[in-house]
């Protein structure tokens, strides 16, 4: 059986930084054994913008200078980093968006059985990116850790989880 973790966007600026919360800071952990744990494949995916970031489409919704390419914002949590330097086979997907397609096209071209969801922020590049996997490989079981995700609000978080449910996305914990 072919498994894979995504670790999605646990990045500083979504952790401390500028979009920074106690929630998100409060899974780092949690996530880090959810690392050392995994036995299968492993890929993480960082929010990555320009510093004309504000004039985007995204920016104008969204008027937070975040996660700028090469800036400390934009690099992973230390923790996380650390015990992902200690697995193998590790990639990166660098997103301009919510979603990245080029993950989608990923788990296709590996053809997953099981796919595990982790990580920031549950309601927007979590559950985009989840969706975009399941439309790539519907066959496939697709889990998110409910403990090792936090959202922009404990609200918002659990409508993710409800609208990903919905969608036969397993939730767990």
């Amino acid at each position: 059986m072919k498994k894979l973790l995504v670790v999605v966007d646990m990045q500083n600026d979504f952790i401390t930084g500028s979009l920074g919360s106690k929630d998100a800071e409060s899974i780092v952990d949690i996530v880090c054994e959810k690392i050392k744990d995994f036995n299968g494949d492993i890929v993480y995916t960082l929010d990555t913008h320009d510093i004309d970031y504000l004039s985007t489409q995204e920016g104008k919704n969204l008027p937070v200078l975040h996660c700028v390419r090469e800036t400390i914002g934009w690099k992973l949590n230390e923790k996380i980093a650390k015990v992902l330097e200690n697995k193998k086979n590790v990639l990166a997907f660098s997103k301009e968006t919510f979603g990245s397609v080029d993950l989608g096209e990923f788990v296709l071209s590996k053809n997953y059985d099981k796919i595990e969801f982790c990580g920031l922020c549950t309601d927007i590049c979590v559950i985009s990116n989840a969706m975009i996997v399941k439309a790539f490989l519907p066959e496939a079981e697709i889990t998110v850790d409910a403990k090792a995700c936090a959202g922009v609000t404990k609200e918002s978080h659990l409508n993710a989880l409800n609208a990903m449910k919905a969608c036969q996305i397993k939730i767990i914990n």
